[in-house]
């Protein structure tokens, strides 16, 4: 069984739900709000399944009104509210409390402008990922933030987490890639930042948003740059005997001043699942596979191709591959986008980590990593956003025999206590949710996350959102000298003016 420790519910809030399902259905009427056990059961977690919470009330607007009166009205009562997309966080962000409103936008789902001149697409949050470049690949454009989960993931959950995805090394995280959203904030007020063009004067509140995690506001709409789809693009697939000679040849890669489109690893537990799971022809015999794309002028591909495979020959490689036809490439990526499922069916649970290393230190945390799983007894499937030393250790367990998931969560979290060790980060795309919460001092000092906690204080001062997620302990916003936000601008009142 998780040690998870959450937010002690508000027994108040809890003997006023009656009244408070009855008011949110004035306020969202017709099927928008689910308030039943086995309605709500489909929402009790998000894809950190080992953790399960049945929310107060399951709230589903459609309008920006709608989101400004619910959030209004829990600010003016103290009720908590946790924001949801589609609930494929893999950090538990989304997880409900049980004196909470979810906040469930999927019914958020309609892209609102195409801008092929401006290059931009104006999106409501629930839009999935992939939605956005289905409806603009006719003209030959695209979404370039690719995570595994596309065909699910919402864009509004994205800005939330800053997603990536294996083409992210070239073309940047969700964060590189939006220029501007709509949000409301938790007294109801609705506040715009960025839009269509680059950039903005003042501070960078956008920036702070995406990633934010559904602590500072709920996103309504989201502004993402779209970009023309490359004249060419060829995979390579490369197979090593040690995860170390891939690795070396990651570095190399780089080092050479080649930045290819993707750029992903995978170890043999991985690569079996993947070729049993999908047959795309993945070689058995390696110990590491590494797929390289190259993308842009068909002179310059075929240039860098042979820079790469030259740098892989030096490297130890015994498998090099070349995709000859669009087919072929996308059967490459078939199976490592695929991989997540197909370790699915190797074991009955598997916990889905997410840290990041300097790129050079992979032989290191990979020997680590073989240690740590003889330590606490549990297999361990490996794969990487390699360009950018995004690690996404799979840890397989079965929740069915005890204290397996505990030894899971323990193996997870000196994984991540190495990340940071080699001078890495507690996450390159899954957020903190509640995860890594209780590692974050691995990572940040008290004064650290006390100033984090003053600009959660200047959004949302009675800690109403999200409460329990990133932060290890909240302290009262009256003790930290708070910042306030009004209108997208942050104003210091406690701070002179001269």
């Amino acid at each position: 069984m998780s040690r998870l420790i959450m937010p002690k519910p508000d027994e108040k809030t809890l003997s006023r739900r009656d009244e408070i399902v009855a008011d949110m259905r004035s306020i969202v009427p017709g099927e928008g709000v689910v308030d039943t056990a086995n309605g709500m059961r489909v929402f009790e977690s998000d894809a950190l399944t080992a953790h399960r919470q049945m929310p107060l009330v399951v709230v589903l607007p459609q309008t920006v009104a709608q989101v400004s009166r619910v959030l209004k009205y829990c600010n003016d009562r103290n009720i908590r509210v946790v924001p949801r997309g589609s609930g494929t966080s893999l950090s538990g962000g989304a997880l409900p409390l049980e004196d909470a409103v979810l906040l469930v936008m999927s019914r958020f789902n309609r892209i609102l402008d195409i801008d092929y001149a401006n290059r931009v697409v104006i999106a409501q949050p629930g839009v999935t990922n992939l939605g956005i470049t289905t409806a603009v690949e006719q003209e030959g454009f695209y979404y370039a933030p690719d995570p595994s989960s596309q065909i699910a993931c919402s864009i509004g959950g994205n800005v939330a987490e800053n997603s990536g995805g294996v083409h992210c090394l070239k073309y940047g995280l969700t964060a590189n890639n939006v220029l501007g959203i709509e949000m409301v904030l938790m007294d109801g007020e609705v506040v715009r930042l960025g839009g269509k063009h680059l950039d903005a004067e003042g501070y960078d509140l956008l920036g702070l948003m995406t990633g934010s995690e559904g602590l500072l506001g709920v996103v309504t709409e989201v502004t993402v740059r779209i970009l023309r789809k490359p004249e060419t693009a060829r995979a390579l697939l490369i197979g090593f005997p040690t995860s170390e000679q891939g690795g070396q040849c990651v570095a190399e890669i780089i080092a050479a001043g080649i930045i290819p489109g993707g750029m992903e690893m995978m170890d043999s537990p991985a690569i079996h699942a993947a070729e049993d799971f999908l047959h795309v022809g993945y070689p058995l015999d390696c110990e590491a596979l590494l797929i390289v794309e190259l993308d842009g002028p068909q002179m310059e591909v075929d240039h860098l191709i042979g820079a790469v495979e030259s740098i892989a020959q030096r490297n130890g490689s015994t498998v090099c591959r070349i995709s000859t036809s669009e087919q072929e490439r996308l059967a490459f990526w078939a199976g490592r986008k695929a991989a997540f499922p197909a370790v699915g069916r190797i074991s009955p649970d598997y916990l889905c980590m997410d840290g990041t290393i300097p790129r050079k230190e992979l032989p290191r945390v990979l020997a680590g990593m073989r240690d740590l799983s003889r330590k606490y007894g549990l297999r361990v499937a490996n794969v990487f956003h390699a360009g950018d030393g995004n690690l996404h250790p799979l840890i397989l367990y079965d929740a069915n025999i005890e204290d397996e998931l505990e030894r899971a969560e323990d193996f997870g979290a000196d994984i991540l206590r190495l990340c940071v060790q080699v001078g890495g980060v507690l996450t390159g795309e899954h957020g903190v949710g509640i995860e890594k919460r209780d590692l974050m001092p691995e990572m940040f000092n008290e004064v650290d996350l006390d100033q984090q906690m003053r600009v959660k204080c200047a959004f949302d001062p009675n800690h109403l959102l999200n409460p329990g997620k990133v932060f290890p302990q909240l302290r009262r916003c009256a003790e930290l000298g708070r910042m306030h936000v009004h209108a997208g601008k942050l104003a210091f009142p406690d701070i002179p003016r001269f």
